[in-house]
């Protein structure tokens, strides 16, 4: 069978399932006795197992049954959890982590896994002697098949039709990884020849592998035995059948066949298990399936999705141009047919750009499993809290804000939260909180990294930044608190004496910031000492069709960001003061810097002479600065086009877009100009 149709399919539930085991682990450590936590990634990881095994990665199928024993035995309750038994399930995770990431990478998924397995047989060892019990006890339970008064009936009509009935009791081979895979071959070759009335177990417990090696079935057929028999025995890891015919059932007391009757018809109407095993069991990729109602739906590969924003985004080009062309000339229908289109485009732009909004708990959940390793490695106690892990943000936004998340999560329990014995001289509860929040606010999502750690020392802050040349000795006697807090964003600053690999090897949160900001985000500090400190990280809901006003400077037309701009205005030339060597404008009470947007982008300027300015002031986290323009066109939904290879470095410039008259408008970058 060819399977690499289904890799896509097989990588992506891979790591879903995998994520599963390692938020399911995480609730078990601390609530060791919840067996519906078990039973959760016990069925997560039997998953997984067949799905490697039908795929042929027989690595990952042979650990994960491993892993499936161990848990098998703590939801039997046979053995208890504890710290080494949690330490080796998590190792085994990280070595299926691997395998997934090799098969993703075109590998072909092979690992020695042979001293891991080991290992997790160890832990589960003790378990042994009450699972050979267990068995024991499966396998009297496997062969009795009781009938109720219904199933007699039916079995009884069905001999009276010349149908013979048998009772199967079927032994899987020890080696079978796929139990259900088997049980679904078995019952669809049966199907084939007579009926499967009734099995032991039921059908919901062979489909998801709750038995031992045994089961057993009732079968109607007109079949010889010994040809029943055969066809059961032909299929591969079936170790053993025994087979026997049922003649005729004892009379039943009449008081008791009429309490039963209703109540049993009611459940199992119309020869109940017949068929149900065969159709509900589960297909060979190895998953389970869903439950038949709720809500359905698709796998879409994200590259169709980024062609369809592709598309749609040309059809919002065209919509401006007939926007334009409906205004120039001014005829009704048109003008009518336009405003309907832009009506109907606007509804798709939202369902488009909400097919691709994704919630951030998959960037979210990498992270608990990440701060118990930590916490083990600095020897401190430190509980993270997520909020508003439901928080949706575009596909595009989300693949880029994992490693920033990391440094600042990183950074907030190596150099915020305290050593437990210094939280308690302090006065604090020896395990310290971080916080990872999430949430809307308009056009944007914000996202929280708070700790009640020490805060940031702005003592050895000012050192190093003296050190290492950030500042000058006279700007360092000027500056607020909330600017000594923002020079931890400076290049290559770090407040760490040794090189740690925890927090970024002494790289500094520079590398964060810059990364935010070209996502079109922002990062800002608030920090009390010796309580904690907070980040707040500010991010577009979308990054491919933004808001913007357009504006003139001479014959040319630019798009700012509506996100970056908080004021316009009109101003008099003789409002612009100076100040070392700088323009600057009074701007509510603040001394805000004057840039002339003709000046940077080398536009000739004919219109000096003119007394009137307008300006635009724009933010950037706690600096403002006003751009000083020719004139406002007017708000926008733009589409944001590249620039491509040819023009990567173009400075101040993020993209560009074809505007309603077929011109092409410069987005400018307004946080290159602020710095």
């Amino acid at each position: 069978m060819d399977v690499n149709q289904y890799l896509d399919i097989f990588l992506d539930e891979s790591r879903e399932h995998l994520q599963t085991c390692n938020e399911k682990l995480l609730e078990l450590e601390k609530n060791p006795t919840d067996l519906q936590l078990v039973n959760d990634i016990f069925r997560a990881a039997h998953t997984l197992k067949g799905m490697s095994a039908t795929m042929g990665y027989d690595d990952m199928a042979q650990l994960t049954h491993h892993l499936e024993n161990m848990f098998d035995a703590i939801r039997n309750e046979q053995m208890i959890v504890t710290p080494e038994s949690m330490d080796t399930m998590f190792e085994a995770l990280d070595h299926l982590e691997a395998m997934v990431q090799s098969i993703a990478e075109g590998g072909d998924g092979k690992r020695d896994v042979t001293e891991i397995s080991k290992k997790l047989d160890v832990t589960g060892s003790h378990a042994e002697t009450a699972s050979a019990v267990e068995t024991a006890e499966a396998s009297s339970a496997a062969s009795d098949l009781d009938y109720n008064e219904f199933e007699r009936t039916v079995l009884d009509e069905a001999r009276e039709q010349g149908f013979k009935c048998y009772e199967l009791n079927v032994t899987l081979s020890d080696a079978c990884l796929l139990k259900a895979v088997r049980v679904y071959m078995i019952f669809e070759r049966l199907n084939e020849a007579g009926e499967v009335v009734k099995t032991v177990p039921n059908a919901e417990l062979l489909e998801s592998e709750d038995f031992e090696s045994e089961f057993s079935i009732s079968y109607l057929s007109k079949q010889p035995m010994e040809e029943v028999k055969k066809i059961v025995t032909a299929i591969s890891e079936v170790e053993q059948v025994e087979i026997s015919e049922v003649s005729a059932f004892e009379e039943v007391a009449p008081a008791e066949t009429k309490a039963e009757k209703p109540e049993q018809k009611n459940e199992e109407v119309a020869a109940p298990a017949a068929k149900a095993p065969a159709n509900d069991a589960p297909k060979a990729n190895g998953n389970n399936g869903a439950a038949a109602g709720g809500t359905k739906t698709i796998r879409v590969n994200i590259d169709r999705l980024d062609s369809l924003m592709n598309l749609f985004e040309e059809l919002v080009i065209d919509r401006g141009r007939l926007e334009q062309i409906a205004k120039e000339l001014e005829n009704n229908e048109l003008t009518d047919t336009v405003e309907r289109m832009s009506r109907i485009s606007g509804d798709l732009q939202s369902i488009i750009l909400n097919m691709r909004m994704v919630p951030v708990e998959t960037v979210f959940n990498r992270f608990p499993r990440m701060i118990r390793q930590l916490t083990k490695e600095l020897n401190k106690k430190i509980e993270l809290i997520i909020e508003g892990a439901e928080t949706e943000l575009d596909r595009t936004v989300i693949d880029e804000i994992g490693d920033p998340l990391l440094h600042l999560l990183r950074n907030s329990l190596d150099h915020g939260i305290e050593s437990p014995e210094e939280r308690v001289k302090k006065g604090k509860p020896e395990k310290g909180t971080v916080l990872l929040k999430a949430y809307h606010s308009g056009n944007h999502v914000f996202i929280e990294v708070e700790d009640d750690g020490g805060g940031i020392n702005r003592k050895k802050v000012l050192e190093k930044a003296l050190e290492r040349g950030v500042i000058t000795e006279r700007e360092a006697e000027t500056l607020e608190d909330h600017q000594i807090d923002s020079l931890i964003f400076a290049a290559g600053f770090s407040t760490a004496d040794t090189i740690s690999d925890i927090s970024g090897r002494g790289v500094g949160l520079d590398v964060v910031k810059n990364k935010l900001e070209s996502l079109g985000g922002s990062v800002s500090i608030n920090s009390t000492e010796g309580q904690g400190s907070l980040f707040s990280i500010q991010l577009p809901l979308t990054l491919s069709i933004i808001s913007v006003l357009l504006v003139k400077l001479e014959e040319e037309t630019f798009a700012i960001p509506i996100s970056s701009i908080i004021e316009t205005a009109v101003i008099k030339k003789s409002d612009i003061l100076q100040t070392h060597d700088r323009e600057v404008i009074d701007f509510r009470g603040f001394i805000v810097p004057v840039v002339y947007l003709k000046k940077q982008f080398n536009v000739p300027n004919a219109n000096d002479l003119e007394e009137e300015l307008h300006i635009i002031v724009v933010r950037k986290g706690d600096k403002l600065t006003a751009f000083v323009v020719d004139s406002f066109i007017g708000q926008q939904e733009v589409v944001l086009k590249s620039l491509g290879d040819y023009l990567p470095n173009v400075f101040a410039i993020s993209g560009a877009t074809i505007l309603g008259d077929g011109q092409v408008a410069l987005i400018v970058d307004c946080n290159a100009l602020i710095k």
